[in-house]
């Protein structure tokens, strides 16, 4: 089923803008009884607005999960994008939506599709609005942990810089890579800006360099004020080098990238080692 264009309305002297149908106003309100009946009335669910923007889009960016089901079982294009390059599951993961998000993954829907200029992957919109249990999600299903956006780089950078610790232990946890740059900035540089020191010492006990200068020169270190904790902290981490055994298990993980959590829980070792190389010892998160 093709989309089609919604209906054009000219408004004075600023040219044309297309209307949203009444199937867009009950998807995004949750009208699920109105869309329904629309829906049986023979309203095309892939009708879309100049900006490409169908009824799922809609449902998924307000998390209505009933509407975006009805919807798809009426035969919803899943993977339809705005002329912004985001489609109904990048979307459900910017509104925090799971329940939305496992709907489109049963119909199909791309964890990675092809990234725009002008748009963010579903992991990348999921760590923007701090969703950890849709981060969890993308990551479970197949979401690349490296996949580079213009604007935000990695998705650890991005979830770093707004400050989503929880964000940033599920990537690390599933293998992301810590020393990640955009422009030689790492995720680093983005906690000490966000002045967190829960993140730069989860970051730094997954092996981010202390040291390591973006393109303007500056350590981690020079994007925070002196005296503050976070100061301190790094200050601490740039005077003392980590023990041996936390150097261990970051070469460890570092060896096994994104299968590590896999094969360290298939090793033959004892339990404490395997806690600690799980970082279990680490409080998981609450959300």
């Amino acid at each position: 089923m093709e989309p089609t264009a919604a209906r054009r309305s000219s408004l004075c002297d600023i040219g044309f803008w297309a209307d949203r149908t009444a199937l867009h106003e009950a998807a995004s309100h949750g009208r699920a009884l109105q869309l329904k009946q629309l829906i049986e009335s023979g309203a095309p669910v892939n009708t879309v607005t100049v900006d490409n923007i169908t009824p799922l889009h809609e449902a998924c960016l307000k998390g209505h999960p009933v509407c975006a089901r009805l919807l798809l079982h009426a035969g919803a294009q899943v993977d339809v994008r705005t002329i912004h390059g985001s489609t109904p599951l990048c979307n459900a993961c910017a509104s925090g939506s799971l329940e939305c998000a496992k709907l489109l993954l049963e119909y199909g829907a791309k964890v990675n599709p092809s990234l725009t200029a002008l748009t963010a992957s579903p992991l990348h919109e999921a760590c923007i609005h701090g969703c950890v249990k849709v981060v969890r999600l993308m990551i479970a299903s197949g979401a690349q942990l490296e996949a580079y956006d213009v604007h935000f780089g990695p998705p650890l950078h991005i979830a770093c810089a707004k400050g989503h610790v929880d964000c940033v232990r599920e990537l690390l946890n599933a293998g992301a890579n810590v020393n990640s740059v955009k422009f030689h900035e790492t995720a680093l540089h983005n906690a000490a800006r966000v002045d967190m020191v829960d993140m730069i010492e989860l970051l730094v006990e997954f092996g981010a360099n202390v040291y390591a200068a973006d393109n303007l020169g500056r350590r981690p270190v020079d994007y925070t004020t002196p005296s503050s904790p976070c100061y301190s902290c790094l200050r601490f981490y740039e005077s003392n080098p980590l023990s041996l055994q936390q150097l261990c298990r970051i070469t460890v993980r570092r060896t096994l990238g994104t299968r590590a959590s896999k094969v360290i829980g298939q090793l033959n070792i004892s339990h404490r080692i395997h806690e600690y190389l799980q970082y279990s010892d680490h409080p998981a998160s609450l959300e």
